[in-house]
């Protein structure tokens, strides 16, 4: 549009931020919550900016500091520890006089291009030297914390087994097969682990077409061999082959009436079958890859999830703001798959290099 056209942009924190980016606006305005709750609240703020300086009230100045970090994604809740803190101090700079924004991006670490990382913006009215000077600040204090930004999660195994001591139900998050991150959604670790150990009524959703196709085929009641999920690779399990009973058969669709990540209401997961294992595990079957965002997914269907010891959500963050009222106990899980949590597991060649944890010794000021 050219320098003369002013330019007001919002994006989600998970954006790997670029320097070209920067340069083609006046100012950008990140989410501050994830789970996103605000973007509502978000896009009124980039309209009043905006607004402002087309009315000539305010002079945007936009910094940028890009320090060569990748935040693991089981971090990147921002009302939780280690991000809370640095979160409250950025609405502190927020209130700062002639100061008109300020975000945190946190980047999206499955992403193979050379933006990949986590950065921070700031807008000043008409001061670009205040604008880079807060920016500084808060990217220092980011890479201060570097270390705690790492996977701390613990295995499937010991997951399950801290399940069982905890009070019901416990929310397993399924990290490595993140549907939101771009997972396939049929990961078996934890529905094959829950169903090893026969470990108390359990509930999953696994993405299986066919398994859907063959349930219809013998109809709600009967009971035969499934072989579930681990299609579409083997990053996240082999199939979960044993004799299921047909519980229920649905259209797949549902409404989520409140504000949750993203803001979806009406969702659509095709064709469902329900079915349970020998060993307990509940299978919500789907015939379309969901995002886990609305407890919904399974109240809709006359699922009470206060009747399960243990729910696996394939997720990190995002499902938190549906889960929590229903699950007082939450785990994310290290499960296999192409959104592990562990970054340092996967190759890339695009990426900044050298950066924090890639090259553990590096050394960074703004």
């Amino acid at each position: 549009m050219g320098p003369a056209v002013p330019i007001v942009a919002t994006g989600d924190p998970h954006a790997n931020l670029s320097p070209r980016m920067v340069e083609a606006v006046d100012a950008i305005i990140a989410y501050r919550t994830n789970p996103h709750v605000d973007q509502r609240e978000r896009g009124l703020e980039a309209a009043h900016l905006l607004v402002d300086r087309l009315n000539g009230k305010v002079k945007p100045h936009l910094a940028a500091v890009f320090p060569p970090l990748g935040i693991s994604i089981d971090k990147q809740c921002t009302d939780e520890s280690p991000l809370a803190p640095l979160m409250e101090r950025l609405e502190a700079v927020r209130q700062r006089p002639g100061i008109l924004t300020a975000s945190l991006w946190q980047g999206f670490p499955y992403a193979d291009v050379a933006e990949m990382g986590a950065a921070v913006t700031v807008v000043a009215d008409g001061d670009p030297e205040a604008a880079q000077h807060q920016a500084n600040d808060i990217a220092l204090a980011l890479w201060e914390m570097r270390a705690e930004l790492q996977v701390d999660l613990p295995n499937v195994a010991a997951a399950v087994e801290r399940a069982q001591q905890l009070p019901a139900p416990v929310w397993l998050l399924d990290v490595g097969d993140n549907v939101g991150g771009g997972s396939a959604g049929d990961g078996t670790a934890l529905a094959a682990e829950l169903h090893r150990r026969t470990a108390g009524r359990s509930f999953a959703c696994i993405y299986d077409p066919e398994s859907v196709a063959a349930a219809e085929a013998e109809g709600i009641g009967a009971t035969r061999t499934f072989r579930i999920g681990g299609k579409t690779d083997r990053l996240h399990g082999e199939p979960l082959a044993g004799d299921c009973r047909i519980l229920d058969l649905f259209d797949g669709r549902f409404y989520e009436p409140e504000i949750r990540h993203g803001g979806i209401q009406h969702y659509d997961q095709g064709r469902t079958a329900l079915v349970e294992t020998s060993g307990g595990v509940t299978i919500m079957l789907t015939s379309k890859r969901v995002v886990p965002f609305s407890i919904h997914q399974l109240t809709d269907f006359g699922i009470d999830p206060a009747s399960f010891h243990c729910i696996v959500a394939k997720g990190v963050n995002a499902p938190l703001a549906a889960y929590r009222e229903v699950c007082p106990s939450i785990i994310r899980v290290d499960t296999p798959g192409s959104t592990a949590a562990t970054m340092t597991r996967f190759y890339f060649r695009r990426r900044r290099r050298p950066m924090y944890p890639f090259e553990p010794d590096l050394h960074w000021c703004p």
